[in-house]
Order: structure tokens, then C-alpha cells, then sequence
């Protein structure tokens, strides 16, 4: 099992910034190493979560067409805490952001369980 906490959603005006941070509850250095993945996903009003920001294994990254340029991943593999940076935001970015993450198990053959976290709230206002 793996329990993560996200935390820093709030309310921003349109090119402003907020920092989200995930705690994860295991360490996530191991999580990748064993191929897994660790991401912030977003839910739009209304729409299905959405890939945002991504890390795949320890270090590849993938992020949303619509973010590239102003987020950014981050991690902290000692706190194993994941951040996502938002700058220039935008009303559109408006939604609840989730963590994720892709855990490989052994059950006993390999698979990914997803966990994700409870969600923080971002609303930009134009």
C-alpha cells in the first residue's frame, strides 16, 4: 500500500504561481527504480483526470501539452515528497490535482497498482 498527501492548492489570478507538494508514505526513489512512475494528474470541471507532469522510472519526464514551459516536476528523493511548480498560470488549469503513483508488485507476477492521493483544489481567476 502507498499513501500519498498533496497539499498547496488554493486560489491564484491568472499569471500568478502555487506550488503543490505530494508527500508519498514509501520511498519513492525505490518506487521508480523498480520501473514505476510518480505524477501529478488533474481533473478539469466536469472532465477526466488528465496527465500533468510525470516521472517515469527515477528521471524521464513527460509533461501535458498544455503545461509544457510553466510547470515543472520536482522531487525530493530524501523527503520523498514530489512537487509540481505552476507559473503563468491560467483559468483553464482550474481543477483538483491528484498524485500518483504506479507501484510495481509482485502478485505474485509483476504488475502496476495505482495509488493516488485525495486531491488539492487549484482555481485560477482571470
Amino acid at each position: 500500500q502507498v499513501q500519498l498527501a498533496e497539499s498547496g492548492g488554493g486560489l491564484a489570478q491568472a499569471g500568478g504561481s502555487l506550488r503543490l507538494s505530494c508527500v508519498v508514505s514509501k520511498s519513492i526513489l525505490d518506487i521508480g527504480a523498480s520501473g514505476g512512475a510518480l505524477g501529478w494528474y488533474r481533473a478539469a470541471p466536469g472532465q477526466e483526470r488528465d496527465v500533468v507532469a510525470r516521472y517515469i522510472g527515477t528521471s524521464d519526464v513527460i509533461y501535458g501539452s498544455s503545461v509544457k514551459g510553466r510547470f515543472t516536476i520536482s522531487r525530493d528523493d530524501a523527503k520523498n515528497t514530489l512537487y509540481l511548480q505552476m507559473n503563468s498560470l491560467k483559468p483553464e488549469d482550474t481543477g483538483v490535482y491528484y498524485c500518483r503513483a504506479d507501484q510495481v508488485e509482485n502478485d505474485p507476477l509483476p504488475r502496476v497498482v495505482e495509488y493516488w492521493g485525495q486531491g488539492t483544489q487549484v482555481t485560477v481567476t482571470s
